[in-house]
């Protein structure tokens, strides 16, 4: 038996075929067109483009495997991304994505009108109370209102469904399980959502029309995924209370699983509902590998990395935000990037990036412990950013815990996974330790522990004196 398991990401579509053993049989990438230069705060992509990128990739890995083999597949994406349709699923505008971050007067309406929901600008809700004051005909308009993975799925399948993890951000409690109070007190209709279904649970089986733009066979089942953080916590293995994992791609993802949910009144945090009844607390930054794709896109990484290799520590603090705003470990909607002292290199540029990106990451863990979270031992990590051996090596120093990294750190591998625990009806705790392969573990080095620990109380200390971190 083979399973397939699709990311839809900020910078391009993945799909991966494992086998139970979790092998990786088949692979394929394509990058998505960037978004337009716009306002810093604004962020669309064209679903049309997730959906074209979807069905190369899947031609492509299907005729590196056995087709018939393939009993399943599931689908990750970005959380928080927003898409309306009419009744046919034709997008109606391009979608608004996770990091759009247009709707701060409404988040702040959501916050002053209940106190049983805190808003960031990025969320859902406070997307579609900007939507139907600024586009008001295409709000009402609307027939459906999905996110970025309920899209790819009903493209493959006919069917409107979405999970539990990606429904979090627009409004529906995952401990009760029905959608939020806050839609009815802002009279958003959550009919025009999808159903809301447990991941891992059926969708559907591939349509035909489905089959013809994919190369899949009409046999294969569709299973409702996880946002791609979750999913990538999947990946790491990371799924069993008291395991964190560390996701670093555009941005940074801080998750983990607790047997109690956590509270913050802040609303730096949220928790997802785990499969299983546990649940997997986190954040989301604005912070992460952006920094290297809009200021070294042109330059040659890993040579940048031989070279930061043999300038680490190094005595700059950078907060390598490249956007206005950040939500996780601390909301500033004010916040900017900012970098203490003067590189004597490109090199020392790049450096300081990685520095500053790993003492957020510190940061967000000494958050969650706040919190309550025990954040001990040995951390997971995947995403794009653990192929860095040098960037895992600085945040393993500036963390000072361990880091380990899965063979396969991606969303896709553990939307494959949801989709083979469900495929054997197994739990997906227990098919993520059959099939999540460790390649590597890093330990601190102990030469730069006191060095570090300068660096990050100078960081947290800039953040403090402009305002962005309370005392």
């Amino acid at each position: 038996m083979l399973v397939a398991g699709i990311d839809v990401g900020t910078q391009g579509a993945r799909v991966v075929v494992l086998d139970l053993g979790g092998k990786l049989l088949a692979r394929a990438g394509e990058a998505l067109p960037p978004p337009p230069a716009t306002a810093a705060n604004i962020a669309e992509q064209d679903p049309e483009a997730w959906w074209g990128a979807v069905c190369r990739c899947l031609r492509r890995v299907l005729v590196q495997i056995d087709a018939t083999r393939l009993r399943g597949l599931a689908v990750s994406s970005t959380s928080g991304t927003l898409v309306l349709t009419d009744e046919s699923g034709r997008p109606l505008r391009p979608a608004l994505m996770y990091n759009d971050a247009r709707a701060t007067a409404e988040a702040l309406e959501i916050d002053t009108a209940t106190s049983d929901h805190r808003a960031r600008p990025t969320d859902p809700l406070a997307k579609l109370l900007w939507l139907r004051r600024h586009e008001p005909k295409i709000f009402a308009a609307a027939r459906r209102i999905v996110h970025a993975g309920d899209f790819i799925a009903a493209r493959l399948t006919g069917e409107w469904r979405t999970d539990w993890s990606q429904a979090l951000k627009s409004g529906y409690d995952p401990a009760d399980l029905r959608w939020s109070p806050v839609l009815a007190l802002f009279d958003l209709d959550s009919e025009r959502f999808p159903k809301v279904i447990a991941p891992g649970a059926e969708i559907g089986a591939v349509t035909q029309r489905a089959c013809e733009s994919t190369g899949l066979r009409p046999a294969s089942r569709v299973f409702a995924g996880m946002t791609d953080g979750c999913a990538s916590q999947i990946a790491a293995g990371a799924m069993a209370p008291g395991q964190w994992c560390s996701t670093l791609g555009t941005t940074l993802v801080v998750k983990g699983v607790t047997r109690e949910r956590l509270h913050d009144p802040l609303g730096r945090i949220y928790s997802h509902r785990h499969p299983e009844g546990f649940w997997m607390p986190g954040g989301a930054s604005n912070t992460g590998g952006e920094c290297l794709q809009r200021e070294f896109a042109a330059d040659d990484l890993a040579a940048c990395d031989r070279q930061a290799e043999g300038l680490t520590p190094t005595d700059l603090v950078s907060y390598p935000l490249m956007r206005t705003g950040e939500r996780f470990p601390f909301v500033a909607p004010q916040a900017e990037g900012f970098l203490l002292g003067k590189p004597r290199s490109r090199a020392e540029r790049y450096t300081a990036c990685l520095e500053g990106v790993a003492y957020l990451e510190r940061l967000a863990y000494q958050t969650l412990d706040d919190l309550g979270a025990k954040v001990e031992g040995v951390i997971a990590t995947s995403g794009g950013a653990a192929s860095s051996r040098v960037w895992m090596q600085i945040r393993c120093d500036v963390l000072g815990r361990p880091l380990r990294k899965p063979a396969l750190p991606e969303a896709a591998a553990g939307a494959a996974i949801i989709a083979a625990a469900a495929a054997t009806n197994e739990p997906i705790s227990a098919r993520a330790n059959a099939m999540v392969r460790m390649m590597a573990q890093v330990v601190p080095r102990e030469d730069t522990a006191e060095r570090y620990l300068a660096g990050y109380q100078r960081f947290v200390g800039a953040l403090k004196s402009r305002g962005y971190l309370s005392e």
